[in-house]
Order: structure tokens, then C-alpha cells, then sequence
């Protein structure tokens, strides 16, 4: 489940799945048996920033040790997990290949198809795709699942590029040539965020509808409001929802209330089970009501989360 500006929660459980149990070495046999690979690009001087032509390159589990593993001794290279079937992904790569051509050598994108190497999927535990992980010192560093809007990825990077300048040469000298990446302060959002860390719900909707009445497409904009008015939401269920909605399943606002509850409290397959349960048994607007309320819980999760796709297909048969 996501927040406003990003995923935090999802980047933190990652990152700490990834932290000290992932052998990045565990593909180096692999990569030392004679393959038919094109060969590797030249290999920039120490402390040397590579040509911008280098900023995106395609790996395998044959180039992954010398592509990943030990490029990211000398810059920071982070690694996209993606497929050519994984719609978020198509957003996601371009983004990610624009910024680090622009990073002017601080970072390279290390893309990954997953069909066709997915022995590098499962090194990182990978569960869904896009996953983006970051490498630095031949170890990963931190990492996100989902696509994330711009913003958000720029400022990821940023903290990452600050926490490893001094570990890594090649941020320095990237750095000195003009590269880097710049975090841009949006005040629309602060506003918005401002309001929503103090609590203030009402006024975090407003800021996040007025940026939307101007800018209907901003998915960063959409996001952060479906999560605003989910908070909200759980907070005033109060935290013996749960308990009135057993006690009275009839209670169609009830089993909602429940559910939000649920999914607050990190327990999402009973949040959705519960409204697919009352979906089978009402028709018309009452079960039309709790479709929409579902549907909404749904986007607050990246569409490839394994629990969500299993619900939509359990939602699906409870409707058909």
C-alpha cells in the first residue's frame, strides 16, 4: 500500500528483505561460462564518469556480474526488473532511462527482462515486477517495487546519490561535469503533505483536489488523494469496527468501515475477503456500493501485488 509521494512502506520492506541476504556473487559462475554475448563497453578510468551513451544498459545473467556487480564499485547502478507484458513497467523504464542520462555518468540504469533471465529475479526476491533495486559497493542498497512518479524517483535517487558520494567515485566526478539530480519542490505538494502529516485530512483533500482541477492527469496528484480519503476513512472507523461488522453482517456501512480497518492494520486479504463476502450475498446499489468501495481499496496497492490480483479474480466470479 502506498502514501502520498511514493511508497515508503513498500520500499522499506524490501529493503530490508534485500539487506545482508542477497549474495550478488551468486551469478558469477554463470557469467564466466562461455556465452554468445555482444561484447561489454569500455570500462571508464577510476573515478571517471562513463559516456552518456553508457547510461542505460541491457543485462544479463551472463554480464551481471561484470555489469552490476562490479560497475557499482565505482558508480551507483540501479537495476530494473521489468517484462514486456508488466504495463507499469513501460511507464516506469522510460523514466528511469531519461534520469540517468541526465545523471551525466552519477548512476547507470541496469535494465533486466525477468522472462529471459530469471535467475536475477529470483537472487533478489523479487515477487512482483517493476522492482528497482539499487547497487552500490557490489551490495544492494535500497530498492522500490512499483512505478513510482517522477518526483518521487528523483528524490529516491537523490537520497541514494548523497548517502554513497563518498564511497563511490564516480558520483564525485559526475558531480564536477555538471551531472547529478535535482530534487524539485513542488509547494502544491507541500502543502498538501504538510496538512496530511498534522492530521489534517480535510484540508490535505483540497490542496490534492485543487492540483487535480488543474492538472487532471497527474498520477502523483490521484494517488495521494485515494490514500488521503482512505486514511480518513480508517481513522474514523475507529478500532472496534471490526468487531461491530461480525457482530452484524447486515451492516452494509459496517463490513466497509471493517475493511478499511483491516487494510490499515497491514491485513489486506481479510479487508478484501470481507467485501467480496458481502458482495455475493446483495444486489443492486448495495452491492454495486461495495464493488466501487473495493475497487477503490484495490488502488491503493500496485496493480502486480499478488493479493490484489487473486481478489480482483475472486471479485470477478462473486459478480459473474
Amino acid at each position: 500500500m502506498t502514501h502520498p509521494r511514493g511508497s515508503a512502506s513498500k520500499t522499506a520492506a524490501l529493503s530490508a528483505a534485500l539487506s545482508g541476504a542477497v549474495d550478488l556473487s551468486a551469478l558469477k559462475a554463470r557469467a564466466e561460462a562461455p556465452q554468445k554475448q555482444p561484447p561489454a563497453p569500455p570500462r571508464p578510468a577510476d573515478g571517471a564518469a562513463p559516456a552518456a551513451g553508457g547510461a542505460v544498459i541491457d543485462v544479463t545473467e551472463a554480464t551481471f556480474q561484470t555489469e552490476v556487480v562490479e560497475r557499482s564499485l565505482q558508480q551507483l547502478v540501479v537495476v530494473d526488473l521489468w517484462a514486456e507484458w508488466c504495463g507499469p513497467c513501460k511507464q516506469l523504464s522510460p523514466v528511469l532511462g531519461r534520469l540517468a542520462a541526465e545523471s551525466g555518468g552519477a548512476w547507470v540504469l541496469a535494465k533486466v527482462d525477468v522472462d529471459a533471465n530469471p535467475r536475477i529475479a529470483q537472487l533478489f526476491g523479487a515477487q512482483s515486477i517493476p522492482t528497482v533495486i539499487a547497487i552500490g559497493g557490489g551490495q544492494p542498497v535500497d530498492a522500490f517495487s512499483g512505478a513510482l512518479p517522477e518526483p518521487e524517483i528523483r528524490k529516491w535517487l537523490g537520497s541514494l546519490l548523497d548517502a554513497l558520494r563518498d564511497r563511490l567515485p564516480g558520483i564525485k566526478a559526475a558531480e564536477q561535469n555538471g551531472g547529478g539530480v535535482e530534487v524539485p519542490e513542488d509547494p502544491r505538494f507541500t502543502e498538501a503533505e504538510e496538512a496530511f502529516e498534522r492530521g489534517d485530512f480535510a484540508a490535505a483533500q483540497a490542496a490534492y483536489e485543487r492540483i487535480l482541477d488543474v492538472e487532471p492527469a497527474n498520477e502523483e496528484a490521484k494517488t495521494a488523494l485515494a490514500q488521503v480519503k482512505f486514511t480518513a476513512r480508517a481513522e474514523a472507523a475507529g478500532p472496534d469496527a471490526i468487531a461491530k461488522a461480525d457482530a452484524d453482517p447486515a451492516d452494509l456501512d459496517a463490513q466497509l468501515a471493517a475493511a478499511d480497518l483491516e487494510v490499515a492494520g497491514q491485513q489486506p486479504e481479510a479487508g478484501f475477503a470481507r467485501l467480496i463476502a458481502v458482495v455475493r450475498r446483495t444486489a443492486g446499489d448495495d452491492r454495486n456500493k461495495v464493488r466501487e468501495h473495493l475497487v477503490a481499496l484495490f488502488e491503493l496497492f500496485d496493480s502486480a501485488d499478488e493479493r490484489v490480483m487473486k481478489a480482483r479474480r475472486d471479485l470477478a466470479s462473486a459478480l459473474y
